[in-house]
């Protein structure tokens, strides 16, 4: 059995395990086989030439994977910062970071459809069958803002069979979590459905002192239906539709200059007195602000997706249409219960963005079992986006909702800035990819693509600076290519080298920030931010031994940045800017261990590290030889799972995960860095034997270290959160 043949069997194991009936390999004990998209077909992990990090459905449930963060922390290399508002998370992969206003590091996928805003990525994730972490630049398949990698997210699909789940929990803070399922046949074998909710509320677990109120109060409610339709023997038809609405806590920052520590009264007085510096190790998890800050996001998604077996090839198409709005509003610097009504020593301010996009892919594919594999497509997408950016006079009568219109003349809140902008985007591309056996060891891969991004900004006419009314308009484009190389030296070790290119797309900062950060002496601010390139070249190899006990993976990369985008905040004007630094260079790599040595166990480990250097800077060369903002020196986890028999019918569960994230700076000047944090969690719970039932309690942050989530420069302090505990009860059916 030659090697190829030998793979496609793998493929067709673990695709048994992923329909339901367990794998030969997990039935003896053994690692799970694991079946991945990652180039737009079914292939074995251990296959795909790079570098891939996935979870599987069990392992989704077992880790109590609920939010973006909680696979993040078992990803080498990848760290997420949650702040300001729901819909406002920085992720960083590989030294690519996501910055405010601006476009992802990573694309991201559910069921086969982008995510064309980065306000979408932190959705509650339930009733999922397995996610996908790609690191390194993915441009060639998925497109611009894919310079840090691909994220894929496969929700659990229409079965034939009726089946379900129930899950109820309650933790700290007044949380309760209410998820479910249910799934089966309209007509068997013909029309199939899936309805999938989940309903989160919680008060939150962080103090204002000054209005006796939690700050991060959370509410989420999201409904997913999914039918498919086997229309013929050769074409099927999946409709999608995803609906969220979410309120919640928002602009949770402390200005640690005027920040009171925690043996300080807040101020109540008119005047401020600033207390001292700024410090990224210094966290305070009480606030004194008198404006609550509160934000709400709704989300509407549909999709249609078509697949054609013509015989030769697959043919696939996907429509899909996506609304998101999101609406933040709390104090303004310097984030205090001091006022002056007479002057500007503190304010309030809102930001609310409203984004409607329709996208349209297609893709034919090669059948799998030839020595040729080829895919070609094309794809479109229509954006329009409103954003508006406000200050306002804080009288201490609360902050008026303001979308499209300011109030200059509000005698509650009145608007003192308004800045807001209507992008009209259009993008396309056109991409493809040939893999080649050249021998039954060696595979040799070569994908391209190429977009085009058109963007249109028409410039409010009542904004309060910048040139209002202004129509700009700018296009960013990129050719990205991908080469890769695969040998085999068995069935159970495989080496692999790549290269590859990636953009992210540039676009407008908001007409006016510019004019608004020079007079607050940020002086080299532009209107357009120009586009992020990438070039990455990597080594790693894969491997399994001891008779698939034992998973070992391991890369090296280089990857240049060439305009960084970076992200600067202005506090005493509210202005939110984006810059480019020139040249970025990041050099690292990822070790990722797998160990079952014994039937229940689980051992894992993974050790990521990115040594990042800023090469050049215009708006500020002193940076050069800087660290580069966000970026973790490394990234380290470590954890075990213990599934045991108690008796014929129970079960005991046991798990525990260390992450440790190392030293990182948040702006290109390293004015202060975080310290390395240690998280530990850990869950412990029963079950029945046949995985019918369970109750698992959980613990995160178990040693309750104190740490900001984000600082950004200037001394704005978001703190994470505090040790957290929660109980689940589960009901499969």
């Amino acid at each position: 059995m030659n090697h190829s043949t030998k793979l496609a069997a793998a493929v067709q194991v673990a695709l048994m395990g992923i329909a339901g009936a367990p794998a030969a390999s997990q039935a003896q004990g053994m690692l799970e086989e694991v079946v991945v998209t990652a180039r737009q077909r079914a292939e074995s992990l251990q296959s795909v030439p790079l570098s891939e990090t996935a979870f599987t459905a069990t392992q989704i449930e077992d880790a109590k994977i609920d939010q973006v963060g909680d696979f993040v922390a078992l990803t080498p290399n990848v760290t997420l910062a949650d702040s300001q508002s729901k819909g406002v998370a920085f992720m960083t992969i590989r030294g690519v970071s996501q910055v405010r206003n601006g476009e992802p590091p990573v694309a991201t996928v559910v069921d086969g459809v982008l995510q064309i805003n980065s306000r979408q990525f932190t959705q509650e994730l339930f009733d999922v069958e397995q996610i996908e972490v790609l690191r390194g630049p993915q441009g060639a398949l998925y497109g611009r803002n894919a310079t840090g990698g691909a994220i894929l997210i496969r929700t659990k699909q229409p079965s034939n069979e009726f089946e379900g789940y129930a899950r109820l929990g309650a933790g700290k803070g007044n949380e309760v979590r209410l998820q479910g399922s249910v799934s089966g046949p309209i007509i068997e074998d013909k029309l199939l459905y899936r309805l999938a909710g989940s309903y989160v509320d919680g008060d939150g677990v962080l103090d204002n002192e000054f209005l006796n109120e939690t700050v991060d109060f959370y509410e989420d409610k999201t409904v997913r239906g999914m039918l498919k339709w086997y229309a013929t023997d050769d074409l099927s038809v999946d409709f999608r539709a995803n609906i969220s609405r979410s309120e919640t806590g928002a602009v949770t920052f402390q200005y640690q200059p005027a920040q009171f520590e925690d043996e300080r009264p807040c101020y109540t007085n008119e005047s401020l007195i600033f207390a001292g510096g700024s410090d990224a190790d210094r966290a305070t998890r009480s606030f004194c602000a008198n404006n609550l800050g509160e934000g709400d996001r709704d989300i509407d998604e549909l999709s249609l997706k078509l697949d054609y077996q013509l015989g030769f090839a697959d043919l696939t198409a996907i429509t899909s249409w996506n609304s998101v709005s999101e609406y933040t509003a709390g104090d303004q610097f310097p984030y205090t219960a001091a006022t002056n009504i007479f002057g500007s020593t503190d304010g309030t301010q809102t930001q609310y963005a409203d984004i409607e996009a329709w996208s349209q892919e297609v893709r034919l594919t090669s059948l799998q079992d030839q020595r040729l594999r080829w895919m070609v497509g094309a794809y479109y997408l229509e954006t329009d986006r409103f954003v508006s950016t406000t200050t306002g006079m804080d009288l201490r009568e609360g902050i008026v909702r303001i979308e499209s219109t300011p109030r200059f003349d509000s005698a509650i809140n009145p608007t003192l800035s308004f800045l807001a902008d209507d992008n009209d985007n259009t993008a396309w591309a056109v991409f493809g990819s040939l893999n080649y056996d050249i021998t039954d060891n060696l595979e040799a891969s070569f994908a391209a693509r190429y977009d085009e991004d058109e963007r249109e900004q028409l410039v409010s006419p009542l904004n309060t600076s910048g040139a209002p009314g202004a129509v700009n308009k700018a296009t960013f484009d990129k050719l990205q290519p991908k080469l890769s190389l695969r040998y085999a030296f068995n069935d159970d070790v495989q080496v692999y080298g790549s290269w590859g290119e990636g953009f992210r797309s540039g676009q407008f900062n908001q007409n006016g920030v510019a004019e608004a950060a020079a007079a607050a002496g940020v002086v080299g601010v532009v209107d357009v931010v120009d586009q992020e390139e990438t070039e990455t070249f990597e080594i790693g190899f894969k491997s399994e031994w001891w008779d698939n006990r034992v998973r070992l993976n391991g890369a090296i990369y280089d990857t240049t940045i060439d305009g960084f985008q970076y992200f600067v905040f202005v506090g005493e004007v509210g202005a939110q800017v984006l810059v480019n630094i020139d040249e970025v260079e990041v050099m690292g790599g990822e070790l990722e261990l797998q160990v079952s040595p014994v039937e229940g166990l689980n051992l894992y480990s993974g050790f990521g590290v990115s040594d990042s250097e800023i090469k050049a800077y215009t708006l500020n060369p002193d940076a050069k030889g800087n660290k580069a903002p966000y970026v973790p020196e490394m990234t380290f986890n470590l954890g075990g799972q213990y599934r045991f028999p108690i008796g014929d019918s129970l079960a005991i569960l046991t798990r525990l995960d260390y992450e440790h994230r190392g030293e990182q700076y948040w702006d290109p000047e390293n004015s202060t860095a975080r310290s390395a944090i240690d998280l530990v969690r850990a869950r412990l719970g029963i079950e029945s034997i046949d995985q019918t039932w369970s109750i698992i309690a959980s613990v995160a942050n178990l040693t309750d270290e104190k740490y900001n989530e984000e600082w950004v420069l200037g001394g704005f302090a978001n703190p994470a959160d505090p040790r957290t505990w929660s109980v689940d009860f589960r009901y499969n059916f």
